[in-house]
């Protein structure tokens, strides 16, 4: 295995672990300890929120009812920063599919894969 596998690898489970814990309406908890202090969300409908503003957004989240990731890809960006770019869909009962494209940029602390900053970009 290469060191872009084993990268490929090591995001894409952060990647699942968030997603399992949106499903599970653990979000905010979860993405209270990912996220880097000064952290960022970009968010389809145009909003930035900083670390405690998404804490505060998904603790009241409906969880969502499952997902998919296709099409990922790994991108070593330097030293200790990597981020993961995908295409996802996620249904929630009673709405259309959530289609969109993901970057996630993590920074390594210690080791530990942290998130610092996440797009989206809407797909038809």
């Amino acid at each position: 295995m290469t060191r872009a596998d084993d990268l490929l690898t090591t995001l894409l489970e952060v990647e699942h672990a968030g997603w399992r814990a949106l499903c599970a309406q653990r979000g905010g908890a979860h993405f209270g300890t990912l996220m880097t202090p000064d952290g960022l969300m970009v968010l389809v409908d145009g909003s930035i929120l900083d670390r405690d503003a998404v804490v505060a957004s998904l603790d009241g989240a409906p969880p969502w009812d499952g997902y998919a990731l296709a099409e990922p890809r790994a991108l070593d960006l330097g030293r200790d920063v990597a981020a993961l770019v995908y295409r996802a869909e996620a249904t929630r009962a009673g709405r259309e599919p959530f289609r969109a494209q993901m970057t996630s940029t993590y920074r390594f602390l210690d080791g530990v894969p942290r998130l610092v900053l996440y797009q989206q970009t809407a797909t038809p």
